[in-house]
């Protein structure tokens, strides 16, 4: 019996007139698209399929036994990662804002708590933004300050490698500086962006 799972969880499937490990691939991937979703990844029995050995994998027999294994990604869920960064970012931007202050008044570890969660959020973004270019014609649209993410975070790397040399170099007033006029704008703006 040919075994289907999509994020994990075992999903009944009807095998029509699939022969070949492709027939199942190009069938399941149109009923992602008809379903605003986008395939990921895919393992079949255990073993990862690459674009370097889709072709051949593709054009083995399907087996009694053959187990297919999707990562799904839905335009609906990337929707509301956005929204839901979109909450973290405009949190953030808030903290930023005080970080001067918190410096001034020796909170530290909260201005440390922050960047971290500063470095974790925007990692966070870059993959959901990444999984958005599947859908680009939703998802394209969306500018930051007018630049599209590409832009946007060319520019706002190079303030966050100065906010880090600033962090090295124990220099409170840069830091509270590029927190307060320089990030913490940037991040309203995410949150502006990503809010639908």
């Amino acid at each position: 019996m040919v075994e289907f799972y999509i994020n994990g969880q075992n999903v009944e499937v009807q095998i029509e007139d699939e022969e070949t490990v492709g027939d199942v691939l190009k069938s399941f991937e149109k009923t992602c698209e008809e379903n605003e979703a986008a395939v990921i990844g895919i393992t079949v029995d255990g073993k990862q399929i690459t674009a370097d050995i889709f072709d051949q994998e593709a054009a083995k027999e399907l087996g009694k036994n053959t187990k297919f294994e999707f990562s799904v990604v839905t335009k609906g869920s990337i929707q509301e990662s956005f929204e839901n960064l979109s909450v973290l970012f405009t949190n953030l931007s808030e903290k930023m804002e005080g970080v001067p202050l918190a410096l001034q008044n020796g909170q530290n570890a909260e201005v440390i708590e922050s960047i971290k969660k500063l470095a974790d959020n925007i990692d966070e973004f870059c993959h959901v933004a990444t999984l958005a270019s599947l859908f680009p014609d939703t998802f394209k649209e969306i500018t930051i300050n007018g630049m599209n993410f590409k832009e946007f975070f060319a520019d706002f790397s190079q303030i966050l490698l100065d906010f880090e040399q600033a962090l090295q170099n124990n220099d409170t007033v840069l830091i509270g500086d590029l927190s307060e006029y320089e990030i913490c704008p940037r991040l309203a703006a995410i949150s502006q962006a990503l809010h639908f």
